[in-house]
């Protein structure tokens, strides 16, 4: 009969022939410990199969080595990007993510906030400086770093780090204003739940009309954004709108899809019509045309994230005064489609 007994510390310290406080102390990466004794207790380890029971170290400790990080989604690249910048920073050191999707629910996202606050985090990131109320008071609450990410257009709880989203609306309207453009629309999708899709489409807006060339259309779908609403999305436009000639849409993928409708019903981009999207993903340099774009740095925001999250947390944020807020620059991408 297999036996499903879990080995302990205690095992490997009787393994090895040493007290339970010298391997805990290898097993934390104390200082001062001998590469021999680290090497005999690694073995031991290895030969027990032995895995330390962290929920158990945080109940003591009232602190996991866990960082909870809580996304919209991962079926867009954007995200899983950002979650890779993590974990390239926290696979080198003792801590581990733990992941949430909140599916753009704001009440999802408040749930997953009570849920894994209770496994004692050592820190959590949240995407942007929207939530509900109960959410706020219990990341108010929460004694270990709260970040919130990919938005720099906001008041942050604890700390904050991302892109100023209302600066890309201003980046992408002076562009496409600059290169002629009279008649401008704006295609949306997700309803708009992403809050920061709203602060730069009204921040584009408003630039727009500063500059004298008000939005001529706009179109915000319920669906998510993928390349087939892009599509979709551009044939309504120019069906009820062909007066206009540049459209500014939420997301990459949206404008890939109508670039490829274009294409295939033989309108001229940028001639007939100018696309431009946001994000700077790798398929906007995949497409028959490249296409203009304001890319993020979100596999950097991950690493940035990460490195926040460690110097909060070793006390270094304290000591040097960093700065609440942290704003990562913006990269508009000039292609062929404007």
């Amino acid at each position: 009969m297999r036996s499903f007994a879990r080995p302990t510390l205690k095992d490997v310290a009787h393994l090895c022939g040493v007290s339970e406080i010298t391997v805990s102390r290898v097993m934390r990466g104390a200082p001062n410990i001998s590469e021999k004794m680290r090497l005999k207790v690694e073995s031991a380890v290895e030969q027990l199969n032995y895995a330390p029971n962290r929920l158990a170290g945080a109940l003591a400790s009232r602190t996991s080595d866990l960082l909870a990080v809580i996304v919209p989604s991962m079926t867009h690249s954007v995200f899983p990007e950002v979650l890779d910048g993590i974990d390239s920073v926290l696979s080198q050191t003792r801590y581990r993510t733990v992941l949430g999707i909140s599916h753009y629910d704001l009440e999802h996202e408040a749930a997953l906030v009570h849920d894994l606050l209770s496994w004692n985090p050592a820190g959590i990131a949240v995407a942007g400086f929207e939530h509900t109320s109960g959410a706020s008071d219990a990341l108010s609450k929460f004694e270990n770093p709260v970040m919130e990410i990919m938005d720099a257009d906001g008041d942050p709880i604890d700390l904050s780090l991302g892109v100023s989203h209302s600066q890309a609306g201003h980046m992408m309207a002076e562009h496409l204003v600059e290169r002629g453009y009279e008649n401008i629309g704006y295609i949306g999708a997700w309803n708009e739940r992403p809050s920061r899709s709203v602060k730069r489409r009204i921040a584009f807006e408003n630039r727009l009309a500063e500059l004298g060339k008000p939005l001529r259309c706009r179109i915000i779908r319920e669906e998510d954004s993928s390349m087939l609403l892009g599509r979709e999305a551009c044939a309504q436009v120019m069906e009820a709108h062909p007066e206009v000639d540049a459209l500014f849409f939420a997301n990459d993928d949206l404008v890939a899809g109508a670039l490829l409708y274009c294409l295939s019903k033989g309108i001229s981009v940028p001639d007939q019509i100018a696309l431009a999207g946001f994000n700077g993903l790798p398929l906007t340099e995949a497409m028959p045309m490249k296409v203009t774009t304001i890319k993020t740095p979100r596999y950097e925001m991950g690493v940035a994230t990460a490195e926040l999250f460690l110097d909060k947390v070793s006390g270094s944020t304290e000591n040097t005064g960093l700065s609440r807020k942290l704003s990562m620059p913006l990269e508009l991408l000039h292609g062929e489609t404007t």
